[in-house]
């Protein structure tokens, strides 16, 4: 039996619905076969039997790379770059932050990474039969591989560093980072929020020129030295450390942060490096403020999840306590997003597994919500709507899987009747699957924080208890409508 690790679904947008073999559950070695029956691979239902192994389908992607860097980190960011707006061409270059997790707290550090070389290969929405032109391609994807640019198959690099070139820059700090967020206007500042109860906003532009002027490569290598650096503010008035905090995208500098003693405060830029925080917070949450999001369209509205079950949202023009509040979930909420691309659709990941997507027009009828879904078991630790497909959204669970997921999407069996037959599929994909489920992607432990990059369309990046993995999922489209692309 060949079981499926990973699985992909289509798009409307010319996208079709696919299934890809992962490898065989007997071992390594095994080859796609007709003659196997193959079986999607559905984790918390099918269980692998002694002997059994599942293997990731690198026909999945148009890139997928792991890698590790020293101790775990709890949350990252990605920082807005000068390499281009849209960028869906090979190679790629990406720059990073994240915070870490260390056994002791002087052990911790700011990290700021530039990956170069990602180097893949894009595939046509619709596949080929799986064994059409098999044999007479394999000489010219070697070829292709010597040369860099990639094969066939993508570059599925988590035990090797082929093409990918990494650098690293450490600041240190002190404490847990509990989450790390890049301003968007400035990448070169970003704040952290701190186990030890203090949220710190740091200044990087040395770090930064140093990287892009850098040709040194860390990977598989000894990991630089952390450079001792003060940090621009310093803020010890939350009574308690946190986790919640936002930029906003449309007020360079303005920003809240939220405690798990339900306090939000307010900070708004004095100059390019100083900042007045409210002293009297925001309260209308009775229990810990797990996310905070900045309203893409309003400048003075911002929202709110909590432990308490609630999201509540906020103009600050109207004081401090909350302009609506909205019961959300059955068990905490802890992750909330808000559609740059569709300001009045706002997402919310819950503590259950649950997750939902609100319009916010339809606050005053009641019953705001318009999607909700049930698909993972355990805790949702990261929600995000992708920057380029205003109805598709990410999802990340301590089930250790990323979703990603198309609004959009209707179930059309006729159509998917006639794609299984054009192209040979042999897989039996699971009828009880939501229709919107478009990727499902595997392999961490423990997954804590995802982003999209917002310059290069279908790239997500992910942290988890093992690392982080950088993967373009080959049926998520990288062109863009022409309003986007225009604007």
């Amino acid at each position: 039996m060949i079981y499926l690790d990973y699985q992909s679904m289509t798009n409307l947008y010319e996208r079709r619905r696919t299934w890809h073999v992962a490898g065989s559950n007997k071992g390594e070695g095994s080859s796609r076969s007709s003659s196997v029956p193959t079986k999607v691979w559905q984790p918390g239902v099918d269980n692998i039997k002694k002997g059994e192994k599942l293997q990731c389908d690198p026909s999945a992607y148009n890139y997928l790379h792991a890698f590790h860097v020293g101790w775990p980190c709890l949350s990252f960011d990605i920082l807005r770059d000068k390499h281009g707006l849209i960028r869906t061409e090979f190679p790629h270059t990406v720059y990073c932050i994240a915070g870490t997790q260390a056994k002791e707290a002087s052990s911790n550090y700011i990290g700021i990474y530039k990956i170069s070389n990602i180097s893949g290969k894009r595939r046509d929405l619709v596949p080929k039969s799986i064994d059409e032109d098999e044999d007479s391609d394999s000489d010219s994807d070697k070829e292709d591989e010597k040369e860099g640019g990639g094969s066939g198959a993508p570059v599925l690099q988590t035990q090797s560093v082929l093409f990918m070139k990494l650098q690293l820059s450490k600041i240190s700090h002190e404490g847990c980072i509990n989450r790390i967020r890049a301003m968007p206007q400035n990448p070169n500042i970003c704040v952290t929020w701190s186990d030890t109860g203090h949220v710190e906003i740091w200044y990087f532009v040395n770090h930064l020129k140093a990287l892009a002027e850098s040709e040194e490569d860390i990977s598989g290598g000894a990991l630089p030295a952390s450079s001792t650096q003060a940090p621009l503010v310093n803020f010890g008035g939350h009574k308690e450390e946190g986790y919640a905090i936002d930029w906003s995208p449309l007020v360079p500098g303005r920003l809240v942060s939220g405690d798990c003693n339900n306090c939000i405060h307010l900070w708004e830029p004095a100059s390019e490096t100083t900042w007045n925080v409210g002293s009297n917070s925001f309260i209308g949450h009775i229990a810990s403020v797990e996310d905070l999001q900045w309203s893409p369209t309003e400048p003075h509205v911002f929202a709110s999840c909590s432990a308490d079950k609630n999201i509540a949202i906020w103009d600050i023009r109207l004081g401090k306590k909350p302009a609506a509040i909205i019961k959300a979930h059955n068990a905490d909420v802890n992750v909330i997003s808000w559609n740059r691309l569709a300001s009045c659709m706002l997402a919310s990941g819950s503590d259950d597994g649950t997750f939902s997507i609100r319009d916010l027009r339809l606050l005053k009828d009641g019953d705001s919500v318009v999607a909700h879904f049930e698909y993972h078991k355990h805790p949702i630790t990261s929600i995000e709507w992708s920057p380029h497909e205003a109805s598709t959204l990410a999802v990340s669970s301590l089930d250790n899987q990323l979703t990603i997921w198309d609004l959009s999407l209707e179930k059309d069996e006729e159509e998917e009747a006639e794609f299984k037959a054009k192209t040979q599929e042999q897989v039996n994909a699971p009828s009880d699957l939501p229709p919107q489920l478009l990727f499902v992607h595997q392999g961490q432990k423990s997954l804590k924080e995802l982003h999209w990059h917002s310059q290069i369309p279908g790239m997500i990046i992910s942290t988890a208890a093992d690392g982080f993995n950088i993967l373009m999922p080959s049926n998520i489209e990288t062109a863009l409508p022409p309003a986007a692309a225009n604007s």
